[in-house]
């Protein structure tokens, strides 16, 4: 079963390649619905980030407040790495479980981690490839804002506070540009496709 993790940072295309691999044919296995689901209300992770960021990171009806937490722990390293310890051990064990569950089901699989953070989180695993969406700051900023809404500033730190592109880039095997265009986009990707279902 290949094992592939595929990373970039924000607005980098990330999103864009693991749908064109889903629709291939891929598992995916998203790491941010993952997280999403480890810190439902009532879980013993988001217990854990209310404990340690305050209870007012949580809604009224006992949900996440994104927003607020994100006002914490962006552009603040010390606080991102302490909210990163609570979450990504639970992120790591429900994920082994999901690719088990694949191989367990077709053994021909391919899977694909999407995940955002592996430089931070699981840079250091046997993957059978390492895909890294790359798209420059400056446009990425500029999705961010055209996009997403945000204001520059907002965006920057967004940027900044994750891994940098030098070091997604050091562990790419494969390096997908997402500078120009869709269409430009998915071409790359079926080469990587036909690559991973050749080695089969």
């Amino acid at each position: 079963m290949p094992l592939l993790a595929l990373t970039g940072g924000i607005a980098s295309g990330k999103s864009t390649i693991a749908a064109v691999l889903a629709d291939r044919g891929a598992v995916v296995v998203d790491a941010d619905a993952i997280v999403r689901e480890v810190q439902a209300p009532g879980s013993p992770v988001l217990e854990a980030i209310a404990a340690e960021f305050g209870s007012d990171v949580l809604r009224a009806d006992g949900s996440l407040n994104r927003p607020a937490l994100g006002a914490r722990v962006f552009g603040h390293p010390d606080r991102l790495a302490a909210l990163n310890a609570l979450v990504h051990p639970a992120v790591r064990a429900e994920s082994q479980r999901r690719f088990d569950a694949a191989a367990a089901a077709d053994p021909e699989a391919v899977v694909v981690y999407d995940v955002p953070l592996l430089a931070e989180a699981r840079g250091g695993d046997a993957w059978d490839l390492v895909v890294v969406a790359h798209a420059p700051v400056e446009e990425r900023v500029r999705r961010l804002v055209g996009i997403r809404g945000l204001s520059e500033a907002d965006a920057r730190a967004r940027i900044g506070s994750q891994a940098g592109d030098a070091e997604r880039l050091a562990l790419a095997d494969v390096v997908i540009d997402t500078t120009t265009t869709l269409d430009a986009t998915k071409r790359q990707v079926d080469e990587l496709w036909d690559r991973v279902t050749r080695a089969r």
